[in-house]
């Protein structure tokens, strides 16, 4: 064999499966001898370039089913599953090191796809592949189903299941478009963070259904229509497509499995597209080029929920670093109180009403469980920070010290300590988003109404202390400017609630607390220049500023909040990309290691200039951030504002929550500047309107309204 042969699949699990059991690297350095069993292997990059053998984080599709996600590399290969819940360990985690599992099914040769793009209103990935001898399509999808008519709730559902749910499947497959592929399958799963490899047993005499044997983790089954062959912890297949034909495999965890042929297959093709159109069909897009954008927003935020219990996480994965080989590598598969809370405003401007209910019906039951009878148990639990999609509380944070990082990039965590860290922003977020459920037309219930009462007395009892923050510092608390400002969010929109059901005492004894709070952030969270700083006493900025104008704090012409805007937008930004603070002067805990841009602080930016009345920077803004998406229109949780290289952890909730927000402002805006009166999906062609105002601006306004 020479180096330019392609390995055999046979050969290649061989000699990963004896690395691994001796603790050698899967990367043979580029001098020194290269032989495995006599045989000469292609040189592969050394430990310093070994960064470059991962994906961009920005390359990776998401998958989801509303309950489990994964991550699948451009070469096809699945490098991040956790299970059953998504903040359990890794199944398949290649995405934390080369060596913890993946599942791959792609062509034999080929590892660069021609074209990959999601079928359109759907979480279908459509995977397009040339080969030197034919063309591939390659579908992935994790499978959605209706319920039986006569199906009872399951018992991990806190909440009623709707029409649809997860099939706990993932299903691939693959189909000769053109002359003839070789399709090569290899699963190899590597259970508790690649600390477990699987072991194997056939469940058909046809060798085409394998099933996991240990008792120690989640039962995976692999099923398909192509002969199987194991070794170790691989599955392995390969066989050659001639053009029209098909293979499919599924990857099945549930507890009752059902696929067995291909017309199975189709069906659950079928009813997964199905779901996600139906669910996208009831949102209310503006009619624009950017509608897109909005909507795979969406859908990613619908694939970050887990619909047993209506949480949002806020990301799919835990330790993708924001700086390669930098310690600012955090676990996300968590639903924090205040993206849930943010998660309304986004998800009401579009008309998802049901899913904005489910997140605060899951934050009313983790601050106040309920007894066998609906019974609130009483006091109200005291708020954390972030909780387990299933609301338990056990987040403990540890390193995963055997695992080598996202290009090197270490520690990998498990868990965020940052759940019983003292953030008093939580209480506005938390108050705010009842707010807005009731100015939509929902009425107050009065168990919604105890979480108000709980929340609004929580901030007024701690408003005057220093907290952690929103972004969660692990340096000394701060009075954070940020936090008193939630809080007299919390209080505002408290004695709001409180009018509105003739809460008397309430509405007098809140409302003048609002106004101290007020007041004492006017005159101790603005610094020497006129500007609102990071923290009293201080003279730093903060990204989170940029949140007052969305805030009501202060008129939008208020100059202490213009000035804060621009003073951000000239010395925290680096042209629409916006950095959270200066790492070098913040105590965050972390010695001022740099990061990235934050890209939530950037369409956070768009939304204040838009706000402020500065429309065109804003838009200029919003077409550099959108341009900054990945292929797929997803996007981490930070952007290197010379590369457009995306860092943090994927995909991330507040980025598409901010992006909606900033990206409905500035379409709205613009409708407003050319006469209109609402978004432009209430108009009957936004590129008629368009044309309209490009020929008054260049003085050709028959000629466009011909063209129109």
């Amino acid at each position: 064999m020479v180096a330019t042969e392609p390995m055999s699949s046979e050969f290649y699990s061989r000699v990963t499966r004896a690395r691994i059991e001796s603790g050698a690297t899967l990367f043979p350095p580029l001098s020194g001898s290269n032989e495995v069993d006599g045989i000469q292997l292609p040189r592969f990059p050394t430990r310093e370039s070994r960064g470059t053998t991962f994906p961009s984080i920005s390359d990776y599709a998401f998958l989801s089913d509303c309950e489990n996600s994964c991550l699948i590399a451009p070469s096809g290969a699945v490098e991040w599953l956790c299970l059953p819940l998504p903040h359990d360990p890794s199944v398949f985690g290649t995405i934390l090191d080369r060596r913890a599992g993946s599942f791959r099914l792609a062509p034999a040769e080929t590892a660069v796809p021609a074209h990959r793009h999601y079928i359109p209103g759907t979480m279908v990935l459509a995977t397009t592949w040339q080969t030197s001898t034919g063309w591939l399509a390659v579908y992935d999808f994790l499978a959605v189903g209706p319920w039986p008519l006569d199906a009872e709730r399951p018992a991990h559902y806190s909440r009623e299941r709707g029409e649809f749910g997860a099939r706990h499947a993932l299903v691939r497959t693959a189909t000769c478009l053109f002359g003839t592929v070789d399709v090569a399958l290899n699963c190899e799963p590597s259970f508790d963070y690649g600390r477990d490899d699987a072991e194997w047993s056939f469940t058909s005499s046809s060798r085409t259904s394998v099933a996991t044997t240990s008792n120690d983790t989640v039962g995976i089954l692999l099923s398909g229509d192509m002969p199987l062959e194991v070794d170790g912890r691989s599955v392995y297949s390969r066989r050659r497509l001639y053009e029209g034909e098909s293979t499919f495999v599924v990857l099945d965890w549930s507890e009752v499995p059902v696929v067995s042929q291909r017309s199975d297959v189709d069906r659950y093709l079928g009813e997964t597209s199905h779901f996600w159109r139906k669910w996208i069909a009831g949102g209310k897009f503006p009619d624009h080029p950017w509608r897109e954008f909005l909507q795979r927003s969406v859908l990613t935020l619908k694939g970050l929920t887990y619909t047993p219990s209506g949480a949002l996480l806020a990301a799919s994965t835990t330790s993708l670093p924001e700086q390669l080989g930098g310690s600012r590598n955090w676990d996300y598969r968590y639903t924090w109180l205040r993206d849930t809370a943010f998660a309304l405003r986004a998800l009401h401007s579009l008309g998802f009403e049901t899913e904005a209910e489910a997140f605060l019906q899951f934050l009313s039951e983790v601050l106040e469980p309920v007894d066998e009878n609906g019974v609130g148990l009483l006091p109200l639990h005291d708020m954390q920070v972030l909780y387990p999609v299933d609301g338990t509380s056990n987040q403990v944070e540890v390193e995963l010290g055997h695992l080598s990082g996202y290009a090197e990039s270490k520690p990998v965590r498990a868990g965020n300590a940052a759940f019983d860290q003292t953030q008093f922003d939580i209480y506005g977020a938390v108050v705010d988003c009842i707010f807005e459920q009731t100015r939509s037309g929902e009425s107050l219930s009065d168990r919604s109404w105890r979480v108000v009462v709980h929340s609004v007395e929580s901030a007024l009892r701690h408003w005057r202390g220093p907290d952690r923050g929103i972004w969660e510092i692990r340096g000394e608390p701060q009075h954070f400017t940020f936090s008193k400002v939630m809080c007299w969010v919390a209080l505002d929109r408290g004695a709001r609630l409180a009018e509105s059901r003739h809460q008397t005492v309430e509405t007098e004894r809140w409302r003048a607390a609002a106004e101290e709070i007020h007041a004492d952030v006017c005159e101790h969270g603005i610094g020497a220049r006129g500007v609102f700083t990071q923290s009293y006493g201080s003279e730093e900025l903060d990204a989170s500023l940029l949140m007052l104008p969305m805030l009501g704090f202060l008129p939008l012409d208020d100059e202490r909040q213009r000035a804060t805007v621009f003073a951000i937008a000239d010395e925290l930004a680096d042209g629409a990309f916006v950095y959270r603070y200066r790492t070098r002067t913040t105590d965050d805990g972390l010695d001022g290691e740099s990061e990235q841009s934050f890209t939530i602080c950037s369409f956070w930016l768009v939304s204040a200039l838009v706000l402020i009345g500065e429309l065109d920077l804003a838009r200029s803004h919003c077409e550099k951030l959108i341009a900054a998406a990945s292929s797929l229109g997803l996007y981490a949780e930070e952007i290197d504002p010379v590369t457009s290289r995306h860092f943090g952890n994927f995909p991330q909730a507040l980025t598409h929550l901010a992006l909606i927000n900033a990206v409905l402002r500035v379409i709205t805006a613009e409708e407003r500047a050319r006469g209109g009166h609402g978004t432009s999906g209430d108009r009957d062609s936004w590129w008629h309107e368009a044309a309209k105002m490009d020929g008054e601006r260049t003085g050709t306004e028959d000629d466009t309204e011909a063209v129109a």
